[in-house]
């Protein structure tokens, strides 16, 4: 046995091509494997891993691990990086890096290598957590070291009999799991291209699309059952993504800011994201305080940057995961959504404990708010404002 390397594996170009780089420079390759709900043939995956050269392959099953470590506190931040992408790979990597430096412990390993190129984020995700958790690790990032282009890529697969689904023709990076898929590369580096329609996956496009209904209950802010239907949170987020990509809906289409200073074209599909942090909302403006929504909003965004940045295996990422799950206490009830026209929109909703009081919101029979009170209100609420303007009004008269 060499010097030996734990290798986060996908199947992909760039991770199949470091197999024969990484023995090409001396090392035992140790794939890893970490299942967050891909929904591919892992064990075909494995099976390719040591047919291209990798003297070990691992497969581990971390969906449920992803599910309540990782997207329950995104869905209770309503994780959205910069108002629209629902973070799926970035929420993964750290699960993902947890467990290769688990098995480069167990394996005796040196080094920990990954696919990411050199102006990408993911390499910070993987890096940082790497080196958080694993203090002096090696890290090898054979696509950040070789400068090939991926055209070069492709070749030296072709040339060395590596099977790659990747093609000149058709040189889309991706990644998925759980939460959502991403697609870069290609006719989408121009951001004036429209995305082809082989982009998507896991959504209809708009003439295609069925319209639909469903009801997500919560309980504590996590998402509980669908339509009555209570489920295991990886196979309901997993009927959530069916239903609501049949209507159309989790189509992202960002230019993104990088961590590394540049910006990208990024497809984003995230179906039962997009579904379930709207239902999650609706749930949260019934059931919290005005103040509390007020500044939670602000924590939220620091959390998806947070995230984003990779820095979820520190004091702020657990500060806000502490902050954020005290706000879910009350965060428990149902919401219906419309389905359709690429759009999730709440028709209803309700809880046991809502805020909401209908008794004091309507204007029929039955209204107990007080209309008195109201004048005394507005005289104590104005009263700074028209203090100021009486202020401003006598200095003015003695400055003429």
């Amino acid at each position: 046995m060499g010097k030996r390397v734990v290798l986060a594996y996908s199947g992909g170009l760039d991770t199949s091509v470091a197999i024969r780089w990484l023995s090409d420079q001396g090392y035992d390759v140790i794939a890893a494997t970490v299942d967050v709900g891909e929904a591919k043939d892992l064990d075909a995956v494995a099976a390719k891993a040591m047919r291209v050269g990798a003297k070990d392959a691992y497969v581990i099953d971390a969906q449920e691990e992803f599910c309540q470590e990782f997207l329950v506190p995104a869905i209770a931040a309503n994780a959205l990086y910069q108002g629209r992408y629902p973070l799926a790979t970035a929420l993964a990597r750290p699960l993902i890096a947890r467990h290769l430096c688990r098995i480069a412990e167990e394996t005796m390993a040196e080094a920990i290598s990954h696919g990411c190129t050199g102006k990408g984020n993911d390499q910070v995700r993987f890096d940082v957590a790497i080196e958080t958790l694993r203090p002096g690790t090696k890290i090898i990032a054979p696509a950040r070291e070789w400068g090939l282009t991926r055209e070069e890529e492709i070749a030296y697969a072709e040339e060395h009999g590596i099977p790659v689904s990747a093609t000149v023709e058709n040189p889309f990076s991706v990644d998925a799991n759980l939460w959502g898929r991403s697609v870069e590369g290609g006719v989408l580096e121009d951001p004036w291209n429209a995305p082809p329609e082989e982009c998507y996956a896991w959504t209809k496009a708009p003439g295609e699309a069925t319209p639909a209904e469903m009801v997500v209950s919560f309980a504590g802010g996590v998402p509980v059952a669908i339509s009555g239907e209570e489920l295991p949170l990886p196979t309901l987020i997993a009927q959530a993504a069916s239903v609501a990509g049949a209507a159309g809906v989790g189509r992202v289409d960002l230019i993104e800011d990088r961590l590394v200073g540049i910006k990208s074209r990024e497809i984003y599909e995230a179906p039962a994201a997009v579904a379930l942090i709207a239902a999650h909302q609706e749930v949260e403006f019934l059931t919290l305080p005005r103040e509390l929504l007020q500044h939670k909003a602000a924590l939220e965004q620091t959390f998806a940057q947070v995230v984003y940045n990779g820095q979820w295996f520190t004091p702020l990422r657990s500060a806000l995961g502490a902050y954020l799950a005290e706000t879910q206490k009350a965060v428990t009830g149902e919401v219906r959504l419309a389905l359709g026209n690429g759009r999730a929109v709440a028709t209803g909703r309700r809880s046991p404990q809502a805020v909401y009081d209908q008794s004091l919101a309507t204007y029929s029979a039955g209204d107990r708010f007080d209309h008195t009170a109201a004048v005394g209100f507005i005289t104590i609420y104005g009263m700074q404002s028209q203090a100021y303007a009486k202020a401003q009004s006598k200095a003015a008269a003695h400055a003429g």
